[in-house]
């Protein structure tokens, strides 16, 4: 998201180092990444040192944040959740998943395509152009991002809403009002995003070690 604030910190780091060893054990042409976990708990920070680090290894690898594909606009998305019930709409169903898969469709084919972007100063969506036929890797990241086909690794951040309370408080990114409706909207977040878990190939703790899951 434009004008979004990174805190990149040394845990980002070491386990960006494994996954991308993990990438190049297994990289593929046109290879598609996600990386989900719960509200501040360190996805877009890990997403950019990922795509950062790859390109030691000429790899151009593009993050994707599915938060850019909300079905409501910022400016109007707490008033909609609050009027229908954030136990009945916070979910995966709120975002455009056709236009998720039609820019990882592009990606797949090497188009050129058009990807929402908000901007966080001033709260409305900017529509990017980029050619695909110019990236290498696709590394999708967002709350229900692992949920997405067609991924070829899928990494969870194990850490919840409550284990990164202060951050939520004291994080000087702060997107939104802290108060009841946004710790509400936290809690439903945490049930969806736990549900995907057992999807993941790649665990990362609490403590930000990277585990493989074994099937």
């Amino acid at each position: 998201m434009l004008g979004d604030i990174l805190l990149i910190q040394e845990k980002h780091k070491k386990a960006g180092e494994i996954i991308i060893r993990k990438i190049l054990e297994n990289k593929d042409k046109r290879y598609i990444v996600a990386i989900s976990g719960e509200s501040g708990s360190g996805k877009s920070e890990l997403t950019h040192v990922i795509a950062k680090g790859l390109r030691k290894y000429g790899i151009f690898a593009k993050p994707l944040h599915t938060d850019n594909y909300y079905n409501t606009l910022p400016l109007e998305r707490r008033e909609w959740r609050v009027k229908n019930g954030i136990e009945n709409v916070v979910g995966p169903d709120e975002y455009k998943w056709d236009e998720i898969y039609q820019n990882l469709d592009d990606f797949k084919n090497k188009r050129v395509s058009e990807m929402p972007c908000v901007d966080l100063v001033t709260e409305q969506v900017d529509r990017l152009i980029t050619d695909f036929g110019e990236v290498d890797m696709l590394i999708v990241d967002g709350l229900y991002a692992i949920k997405a086909e067609g991924v070829d690794l899928r990494v969870f951040i194990d850490l919840t809403y409550l284990e990164t309370k202060e951050k939520h408080t004291k994080d000087a990114r702060g997107k939104e009002v802290m108060d009841e409706v946004r710790w509400a909207t936290l809690a439903q977040e945490h049930k969806m995003v736990q549900k995907l878990k057992p999807l993941a190939d790649l665990l990362i703790t609490g403590d930000y070690k990277v585990t493989e899951v074994k099937v």
